[in-house]
């Protein structure tokens, strides 16, 4: 029998039973659209949490004070402005930048009422290594800091609450400490850490010289430090540890971590994701393939007399173990073209609508046809090799 004639006498018989041959190829359009928006939507979360992480600062270094050890805890014990000052000139040729936070809290009136804020106090080179945008006015310079000059920058829904807009908080006046400070801008965090970081919803951001002077005790909490590649920051994490400590007195602890190790815990964490949903969408298509394979069993029962009939004509085996592979191949394949296009149409609607980057993965598209055509071989195999095998006389008897 020839490929040809087999695809005709398996396209009659399919067309012969319409409602059981959609119903059957109804498993694979799913199966395969899983397989498809699986690896989607595991594509975009990881890219998603990668974004987010790295858009916190690149190749960033933090390091902080954890405690004093057996002793008791002294104010030497923290980290200080000399301590970032020394790690610029000593790692200079290797980061970008190093910066420091001090962090206090004040009562300024918002709304008519008292309300507390949280004050930071750092330098000009804070806006590069953390990634803050500013929405309005300017940033600090080095006149600010050289000067100790009482200026501020709010965070915008600081902003927005105090004066309706971050535009409209340009050039107006706040009280901290008692004193006056011309707000010169508002700012946000480029990626938002919902105050898991030093910025809160209401923070004012000021020169940390002049923090310092409403600061009992001076600690840099945290020190970040952006290196140039990111193949140098475990390197230049080791330094900084090494000068943090060197500089302190013995037993005392610190904390030196970097964004490589967050990077490292969500891409483990989004394969692991992907390795589930993968095994969930393989286990759809395996229950789809046992349906084919239940499905051609019975018709093969229902079929045994035109089985029969061919087979005392002159047909061989290997011609109705074809015609019955090629049946559940187009059921399976039909199944799994229908779900690649279900499954490629669903995120690109997304996109349309929502405005959102969608990746789909061509290699994606490829297993997920690959994975059609095995699932219709390996369970149509069954039933056909049943089909071929099956005495013309008794099959010619059957009712």
């Amino acid at each position: 029998m020839l490929l040809a004639e087999s695809l005709r006498f398996s396209a009659q018989a399919l067309r012969s039973n319409p409602v059981r041959s959609i119903l059957t190829g109804l498993g694979m359009v799913i199966g395969t659209a899983s397989v498809i928006l699986v690896v989607t939507i595991s594509l975009t979360s990881r890219d998603y949490i990668l974004e987010q992480v790295e858009g916190i600062g690149s190749n960033m270094i933090f390091a902080y004070y954890v405690s004093a050890g057996t002793t008791a805890a002294a104010d030497a014990d923290f980290i200080k402005m000399a301590d970032v000052d020394t790690i610029r000139q000593e790692l200079q040729p290797d980061i970008v930048a190093a910066t420091g936070v001090m962090s206090n809290f004040d009562r300024i009136l918002i709304g008519g009422k008292l309300q507390d804020v949280k004050i930071i106090g750092t330098d000009e080179y804070y806006q590069a290594v953390r990634n803050i945008v500013i929405s309005s006015g300017r940033f600090l310079d080095q006149g600010d800091l050289r000067m100790r000059d009482k200026v501020a920058l709010l965070t915008d829904q600081l902003a927005a609450r105090m004066f309706g807009t971050p535009n409209a908080a340009l050039g107006r006046v706040i009280r901290l400490y008692g004193l006056e400070f011309p707000v010169i801008g508002t700012f946000h965090e480029k990626v938002e850490t919902f105050g898991q970081s030093e910025v809160e919803r209401d923070t004012v951001l000021i020169p940390i010289p002049v923090l310092r002077y409403f600061t009992p005790v001076e600690r840099i909490d945290p020190l970040y430090v952006q290196v140039r590649a990111p193949e140098e920051v475990d390197r230049v994490a080791a330094r900084v540890q090494d000068i943090i400590s060197g500089r302190h007195r013995s037993g005392a602890t610190y904390r030196v971590d970097t964004l490589t190790s967050i990077l490292n815990a969500a891409k483990n964490i989004s394969l692991i994701l992907s390795l589930v949903l993968v095994l969930v969408s393989a286990i759809t298509l395996v229950i789809s393939g046992i349906g084919i394979m239940n499905i051609m069993l019975v018709t093969v029962t229902e079929r045994t007399r035109e089985i029969g009939l061919r087979l005392a004509v002159g047909a061989s085996a290997r011609e109705i173990l074809t015609q019955f592979l090629t049946e559940a191949m187009m059921v399976s394949l039909s199944g799994g073209l229908l779900g690649i296009l279900v499954g490629v149409a669903i995120p690109l609607s997304v996109q349309v609508f929502a405005d959102i980057r969608i990746p789909i993965s061509p290699v994606a598209i490829v297993v997920a046809f690959g994975v059609s055509c095995l699932v219709g071989l390996v369970f149509g195999i069954l039933p056909a090799n049943r089909a071929a095998h099956l005495n013309p006389t008794e099959a010619l008897r059957y009712e």
